[in-house]
């Protein structure tokens, strides 16, 4: 098998996992927040939680070095410049994401359940974006 395909296979199979905590995460915030305000306990809902985003972290990185390598042996066309500016919006929104994990680990859920929702459905406007780059390569 060709590097080059193995390469994308790993990338696609990497972005696929740590798509699934992007759009998991914040939902599974808000189930925890209400488990916590009936029980103060860690529950499993937490533990669940906590593992799906350490686990995908993993998976975010593997994705974004197959993808900087991908996008070297393009020669950095247009397009690829203009994914990766998307791509480090998700960046930052998985951290924001992992910060809120951190502080509800603690016991501080200091976002509300409308918030949350929304900032789920934010990254599927990246997503989006990200697929008509990749598929379309208009530049």
């Amino acid at each position: 098998m060709d590097w080059f395909i193995t390469i994308k296979i790993i990338h696609i199979l990497c972005v696929m996992g740590w798509m699934t905590s992007i759009f998991a995460v914040p939902r599974a915030l808000i189930y925890w927040k209400r488990e916590v305000e009936q029980s103060s306990e860690l529950s499993q809902t937490g533990q669940l939680t906590i593992r799906l985003y350490r686990f995908s972290a993993g998976l975010g990185i593997i994705a974004i070095i197959a993808g900087l390598w991908l996008q070297w042996t393009f020669d950095y066309p247009t397009w690829t410049w203009v994914k990766l500016a998307v791509v480090t919006l998700l960046i930052a929104h998985y951290s924001y994401t992992g910060y809120l994990v951190i502080e509800a680990n603690k016991g501080n859920f200091p976002k509300s359940d409308k918030f949350l929702r929304i900032f789920n459905e934010i990254s599927v406007f990246a997503v989006i974006g990200i697929l008509y780059l990749v598929v379309a390569q208009p530049f």
